[in-house]
């Protein structure tokens, strides 16, 4: 018999969903049984029996059903915690234990994705520390060249070449 393993996801990884494609496609195992030595429902046997590709679980709808009049004292926490050293910062947990104490009667859960969310938005947006200077320039206005010491024969005779790449060689 094979194990499944569905991971921290809870979806089923291709490997046993080809499992259950052969057995009923090829082998002519039939749902009921492929259900039963699986342990899993027949529903999720015929699901798997139409899928294409390996199929990835992300959650559609991202309420904050109770965070409601909290939300803007959150945001302002988060605003004075983004100027504080990153050790300074306080956590999702600590910001829901905050706002515990203020009344919030919401999960854990709740705060936790607000917060993740609001990082997401302002990593998004560019800031002094994201901004980039962009190296082009008109020509003729800044040039760049490496400097190196070579050895270098002229007429005859080894001299050293100090200089870059336009400089001209240097007589001894």
């Amino acid at each position: 018999m094979i194990r499944y393993f569905a991971g921290a996801t809870g979806v089923l990884s291709m490997d046993f969903i080809a499992e259950i494609r052969r057995r009923h496609f090829i082998s002519s195992e039939s749902i009921s049984s492929i259900a039963l030595s699986l342990k899993l429902s027949r529903t999720t046997v015929r699901k798997h029996l139409k899928t294409i590709e390996e199929p990835v679980y992300q959650r559609k709808n991202r309420n904050f059903p109770k965070l409601g009049g909290f939300e803007a004292q959150l945001k302002q926490w988060l605003e004075t915690d983004i100027r504080l050293p990153k050790k300074q910062r306080r956590t999702a947990q600590r910001l829901f234990e905050g706002l515990q104490t203020e009344g919030y009667r919401g999960a854990y859960d709740s705060v936790q994705r607000f917060v993740k969310l609001w990082k997401i938005e302002q990593k998004a947006t560019p800031t002094a520390i994201q901004a980039f200077i962009p190296l082009i320039f008109p020509p003729g206005e800044s040039c760049q060249f490496d400097w190196s010491e070579e050895l270098v024969e002229l007429g005859g005779a080894r001299q050293k070449d100090q200089g870059g790449a336009f400089s001209p060689l240097l007589q001894p």
